[in-house]
Formats: C-alpha cells, structure tokens, sequence
C-alpha cells in the first residue's frame, strides 16, 4: 500500500508536468523500467534513483512521503454539492473526534482578505481555485489534524482535487438533487443557483457533471439516509481505522 501511494503521488505530479515516462527517465537518469515498477507499486525502490525523481519533478521528499506511515493521512476532507451537509455534520464529527473542523472557503477568504462574492466578481472561477490551491497548501503543509469541509467545485480543479486526494482522506457527503437544494433553501444561499428559472434541474446536471469525480473519493456516505448521527458515526469510525 506504501509503495502504490508513492507510485501515484509520483505519477500524478508527473502529469500535472505534462511529462511522458519516457522524458521524466531520460531527465531523473533512471531506465524506464525502474519508473513502471514506481509508479505501478511494484519492486524494490531505490532511495537513491527515487531522489532523482523527485529532483526532476521539482518534488520533496518531504511532500512525497506526507501523511504515509502508521498514523497516515491526518486530515479528512468533505466534499460534495452545497446542501450536502459538510457544515453540520464536519462540526459534529469535529466534536466527537476532538479535532477542528475547517471550512476551506472561510480559508480562502481570510488569505485573501475578500469575502467569496467579491473574489468572484473580480475574478473567474480559476482565480477562485488559485485562492483555493493557496489555502488547501497552507492547511496541508500545517501537519495539524483537521475536519476540512471544502467547496463543493473543488472537484472541478484538477490540481487541487488530486493534491486532496494524495494528502488527506476524503469523504463525499452524497444527498439527492431535492435534498440539495431543500437544505440550501434553509441555508438561504442558493450559490451556485442563484437567479435561475429551473434551479433543480440544473443542481441536477450540476451533479451528474462532478458525481464521476466526487466517486474518486475514499468513502462514500449517503446523507438521506444515515442523517447527521449516522453520517458522523461512519466517517468517525473510517477516520479512526483508516487515517
């Protein structure tokens, strides 16, 4: 399981680079076959040549082995569609598991010194994401252990949804498009519905669009049924057997 988690890190900052692995061995001075086993897992890793991987993929050691050995990832992160529960049932799960819980938009926000809807007005959806690659940084390099509730597009920016996945455990909150948009009603921020004829409909299509990308997540957990007990017992239960 070790050796496979490297083998991806190494393999998803490779084509985060755009590098073939025939140009990453020809860069690192290692033979094809040696990146193959690496990145599939599988023989004997030499500290030496894997250094030179990462000396050519501009990637520490450090970052390369983060959150590996027996306690593992320290983070577990939320993720889904607004409405999904992340708020209510990370500051529960917080509170059971004597860890803070973080929202990594108020994150962005306070790096950034502007609230969400000035960011956006200024800026596009990448200017979001580059706030959020910054704040998700930040959280991840602390070494602190935290219940992180992200944005629910984080899944729509490749490199931060993969540096996720490599360096935290993730969770999707899953929920039905009625219940999404019930919950938002209530919440009374109808981002990212704000102003359309057919919310629902689109909060539908804005689902199928991310659920292939949310299913990359380590577990699953369905919201309308478990509730907010039931979903806390689960992911507390994951993150003490499998963090």
């Amino acid at each position: 399981m070790l050796s496979l988690t490297i083998g991806q890190r190494v393999r998803n900052r490779r084509k985060t680079l755009n590098l073939t692995q025939g140009a990453l061995a020809d860069s690192a001075g290692v033979s094809l076959r040696f990146l193959v086993q690496l990145e599939t897992g599988k023989g004997n890793v030499s500290i030496q040549r894997l250094a030179d991987v990462c000396e050519a993929l501009s990637l520490s050691l450090s970052e390369l082995f983060r959150g590996l050995g027996p306690r593992g990832p320290i983070v577990l992160a939320l993720v889904g569609l607004r409405g999904a529960g992340k708020s209510s049932i990370g500051m529960a799960l917080s509170e059971r598991l004597q860890i803070p819980f973080i929202e990594l938009d108020q994150e962005i926000v306070r790096i950034s010194e502007m609230s969400l809807s000035e960011i956006f007005a200024i800026g596009d959806s990448d200017y979001y994401h580059e706030l959020e690659s910054r704040a998700l940084s930040e959280l991840l390099n602390g070494g602190k252990p935290c219940v992180l509730a992200t944005g629910g597009s984080i899944v729509a920016s490749s490199p931060n949804w993969e540096r996720l996945k490599n360096y935290a455990k993730t969770a999707w909150l899953r929920a039905s498009p009625a219940s999404h948009l019930s919950r938002v009603e209530i919440q009374g921020d109808y981002r990212p519905m704000k102003g359309r004829i057919d919310a629902l409909g689109e909060l539908k299509q804005i689902l199928r669009s991310r659920e292939r990308l949310y299913g990359e997540a380590d577990m699953e957990v369905d919201t309308d049924r478990l509730g907010v007990s039931g979903s806390v017992a689960a992911l507390s239960d994951f993150y003490l057997h499998h963090g």
